[in-house]
């Protein structure tokens, strides 16, 4: 293989920080120099650099199943090659969290192009950033390094890179949950009938495992009544199976916390941890007057912990509100089917009064 020489005439860098506020809603960004920034059609946060005398754009794609940075060259293709390098990471501006570590890629700009002028990073999975603690009080920062290097001489032998396209694998599962190809299994609900496909089902969830592939009647039934449930939510809970996506979740207020309500109950009764994990930050968000004292017995009667902690914090928070709660028809209900919380949580407002 023959050798190339590099002669590098030149070299500029940048470093911002990325802070994302109101990360579940993907909303609004700001960059520590205040500059151009905005959500795209397409979903991504953008934010424009000058860096080494080219306009460079960075799109932070929140919303995927990945949490990925990419790095746009916005110029006019350059008369000689450039090389541009983006590392991203994610920190604590508390300074409590080591930053994690850097990713990086690199491309080559200018006269000689043969792919498109863009690169990605990805940092980590989107399920994943609640745990690794960079994700508090909704907020993310993101910090990014644009590094340039000008009057890159054509390679002796071309280097060929092969981009991989975008992740589209839920795009292909809920196709052939949609068009119903090699089902084997017909569910009916509510009067309605959904086709799907064992292996996919018993692959996401322990329960429907043991009931196609235990000891369990329906092993060899091809046709299964599930009962104590709408359509809509075995329709929707069928569609996070498939794509491991929800999103009937992101409609309106009111419309989307009944579905997370009922969503909660499904995927708790069918051991889809991370789904009902979805459906408990939603109704988190959502409590209010209205809906604290129906949403505080769900998460009793579902074990969630973290739902029926953040009620009665909210239904405590003061006497006002206390009052309002137990004028509304949740709280009938939280009386009939949780007589024990009901106690506790009338146990604690008395001891706050005193």
């Amino acid at each position: 293989m023959a050798n190339a020489c590099t002669n590098l005439t030149g070299a500029a860098r940048v470093v911002r920080l990325l802070k994302v506020d109101g990360y579940s809603a993907s909303t609004t960004i700001c960059t520590k120099t205040k500059r151009s920034v905005g959500i795209g059609d397409d979903g991504c946060i953008k934010s424009r650099w000058n860096v080494g005398g080219y306009e460079w754009e960075i799109r932070l794609y929140p919303a995927t199943l990945w949490l990925a940075v990419k790095l746009v060259c916005l110029s006019e293709p350059p008369t000689s090659n450039v090389r541009a390098a983006l590392g991203c990471r994610l920190v604590d501006t508390r300074g409590v969290l080591e930053p994690s570590e850097e990713k990086s890629v690199s491309h080559v700009f200018g006269v000689n192009e043969h792919f498109p002028p863009q690169d990605t990073v990805v940092l980590m999975e989107r399920q994943d950033l609640a745990a690794s603690g960079y994700l508090r009080d909704d907020c993310l920062t993101v910090q990014c390094a644009v590094t340039v290097l000008k009057e890159l001489p054509v390679p002796t032998i071309p280097a060929r890179q092969v981009i991989a396209p975008p992740i589209n694998l839920h795009l292909h599962f809920a196709e052939l949950l949609l068009s119903r190809t090699g089902a084997d299994v017909t569910f009916l609900v509510s009067g309605e009938s959904f086709a799907a496909h064992k292996n996919i089902l018993a692959a996401r969830s322990r329960v429907f495992m043991a009931e196609f592939f235990g000891d369990m009647k329906e092993k060899s039934s091809q046709s299964v009544e599930i009962e104590d449930m709408e359509a809509t939510v075995f329709k929707t809970l069928l569609h996070f199976i498939y794509t491991d996506t929800v999103p009937e979740l992101e409609k309106d207020q009111e419309a989307s916390t009944v579905m997370a309500q009922h969503l909660l109950a499904a995927a708790d009764r069918y051991g889809l941890d991370r789904l009902k994990l979805i459906c408990e930050a939603k109704l988190s968000r959502a409590v209010a007057v209205d809906t604290a004292a129906t949403t505080l017995a769900l998460a009793e009667q579902h074990n969630c912990l973290q739902l029926k902690g953040k009620c009665v914090e909210f239904i405590l928070s003061s006497p006002a509100i206390l009052d309002a709660v137990l004028l509304t028809e949740g709280y009938k209900h939280l009386a009939a089917s949780c007589p024990l919380v009901l106690a506790d949580l009338l146990k604690s407002a008395h001891g706050r009064k005193c």
